[in-house]
């Protein structure tokens, strides 16, 4: 949880700085997290790279490797079924399609908010980031509790990307590779399954 911990002080000093603008005018207009997360990835390839035990995962896996997204896939659209029963201001059409973004925020919210408007789309703009939000705290405590699948799973189109040094730290060096695989799946499909899934059940 140190590591968690540490994040989240990190998050909550930059809201704070960002709000109260204390901060050079230069890192508020350009986005400077880009190239932060363009250096993360970076390292995190040559820590893989470096580590054969790491990259031979995926031969003792193979095909298997296919499970992992579509199980996201299912356990996510699973889970958002539940929460329809909740949630009986919005139809199950909304909350699958909201659930259809796998953690990719800034595409499924634009997508919603053309078939659905724009309190569909702020919903899935905040439940997306709460989901790489809760990878990027909770990342350790899921691979302890529910395996080290678990951080992959959770941080769905963003295991690719920010949450990615996250679940290496998490699960291990050999579920980098399943993370990005993962990542890249879900990310490509998110803009078919969005309205796909909306359309089905509407």
């Amino acid at each position: 949880m140190k590591g968690s911990l540490i994040i989240l002080a990190f998050f909550v000093l930059g809201i704070s700085l960002g709000y109260t603008r204390y901060i050079p005018d230069f890192l508020i207009s350009n986005d400077i997290s880009m190239y932060a997360l363009y250096l993360l990835m970076f390292l995190v390839g040559i820590s893989v790279g470096s580590d054969t035990g790491a990259l031979s995962v995926i031969k003792k896996i193979k095909y298997k490797i296919l499970l992992v997204p579509a199980l996201v896939i299912l356990g996510s659209l699973g889970t958002m079924g539940i929460v329809w029963l909740i949630l009986d201001d919005y139809t199950m059409s909304e909350l699958l399609g909201v659930a259809s973004g796998f953690g990719y925020y800034s595409l499924s919210s634009v997508i919603l908010k053309d078939i659905s408007g724009d309190e569909v789309a702020t919903l899935a703009l905040l439940s997306n980031i709460f989901r790489e939000v809760i990878t990027l705290l909770l990342a350790p405590v899921l691979a302890m509790f529910f395996g080290k699948l678990a951080p992959v799973a959770s941080g769905g189109a963003t295991s690719m990307d920010s949450t990615l040094p996250i679940i290496v730290t998490a699960s291990g060096k050999e579920y980098a590779m399943i993370s990005v695989f993962s990542g890249i799946v879900l990310t490509i499909l998110v803009p078919f399954l969005v309205p796909f899934v909306y359309s089905i059940f509407s």
